[in-house]
């Protein structure tokens, strides 16, 4: 009887030290010392599809940029997500271990696949530990396979497809209309997701600057999400002479798929051939190296969103907004409107398409 005792303090015990031995395994984190290391406010939230950190930490992702910016992931496939732009060093990428909730190193980690546990943004969830002890724990109860992170990477990668369209499903059944129905009845009708770079940017607006009544994070997510994905986009097919870019068209310098940051995208033409960049200041630099036999050059005008002939724009410098890629030259057909820009969002310099050079470009990046 005395050992029946002891051995169920000792589960106990384990049962408050490793989570492991928890009677239903949670990807969230409790409490307030959850390790986020994205900037501002907006770190809260994953960059690539917006869900909350801190509810899928376990599955947490985070990655360096060759800026050193860091992004933090929800999920091994928003990771590979953000991979298909951004030159990420899978060597230096980090995961939170399930076991402890300590970040570590992704390469030297043991990952179990496939187990019972529902799966962050994907079909299969994928859950790294630090020892393989753990793991073999974890394997006991949940079932899964044990892998390594090259292994769990290119299942991530091959599954990208099919868990992109299974997500959208559920999003187009559910919540693209719950969020609209939301954003109708809670929100600030004036919200324009083209003034934010990227998803949780938007979610933090959304939150700290009372543009909607107060939310719980499921309704949150759902209006971010249909501002994201829908007006964003519907907003911009409804208006005519707007710069027309595919989805898979990157920009030649950073990278970056244009598409997703409509309000930015900028072309170069040579006859029939063109590029297309996510900002002015990747399309200056390109064309100071390489600016013979160009046809046309066309930029997005800041205010009105239509396409415009850049070698007749003026263009703010120095200002208080940011694109995709930092700080950039906002262009506007009319001087006026130029001017008005420059006054409310402390801009440095108007400068005409001429006046630009090569050094007030690079200048932008320090």
């Amino acid at each position: 009887m005395k050992i029946k005792t002891i051995l169920i303090s000792f589960i106990l015990l384990l049962s408050v030290i490793n989570p492991l031995f928890a009677d239903e395994f949670t990807k969230s984190f409790k409490g307030d010392e959850a390790h986020l290391v994205q900037d501002s406010k907006a770190k809260h939230w994953c960059p690539v599809c917006g869900m909350n950190l801190k509810m899928f930490y376990k599955t947490n992702h985070l990655s360096t940029l060759e800026n050193n910016k860091k992004r933090q992931y929800c999920s091994l496939r928003c990771l590979v997500v953000d991979k298909q732009e951004y030159n990420i060093d899978t060597d230096n990428v980090q995961v939170v271990d399930s076991a402890t909730n300590k970040l570590i190193f992704a390469k030297s980690a043991f990952y179990v696949l496939g187990s019972k546990i529902k799966g962050t943004m994907s079909k299969k969830s994928k859950l790294a530990f630090a020892k393989k002890s753990d793991a073999e724990m974890f394997v006991k109860k949940y079932k899964g396979k044990i892998v390594d992170f090259k292994s769990v990477l290119e299942s991530a990668t091959n599954s990208l497809e099919s868990d992109i369209s299974m997500i959208t499903k559920k999003k187009e059944k559910k919540i693209y209309p719950m969020g609209k129905k939301i954003l109708t009845k809670m929100c600030n009708q004036n919200i324009d997701p083209k003034e934010f770079v990227e998803i949780n940017q938007l979610k933090s607006a959304i939150k700290n600057n009372n543009l909607c009544q107060p939310l719980k994070e499921k309704q949150l997510q759902a209006v971010a999400l249909y501002l994201w994905e829908v007006k964003r986009f519907g907003d911009l097919k409804k208006l005519e002479g707007t710069i027309s870019v595919t989805k898979d068209e990157k920009c030649p310098i950073c990278g970056m798929f244009v598409y997703k940051y409509p309000k930015w995208a900028s072309q170069i033409f040579y006859g029939t051939k063109h590029y297309s960049f996510d900002g002015v200041k990747d399309l200056m630099k390109f064309y100071f190296h390489d600016n013979k036999n160009i046809t046309k050059i066309l930029v997005s005008d800041y205010y009105s969103q239509k396409a415009i002939d850049a070698k007749k724009a003026y263009f703010v410098i120095g200002s208080d907004i940011y694109g995709p890629m930092g700080d950039e030259l906002i262009p506007f057909k009319n001087e006026s409107d130029a001017k008005t820009f420059y006054m409310d969002h402390q801009g440095k310099k108007i400068l005409k398409f001429q006046e630009i050079t090569q050094e007030e470009i690079y200048k932008l990046d320090e």
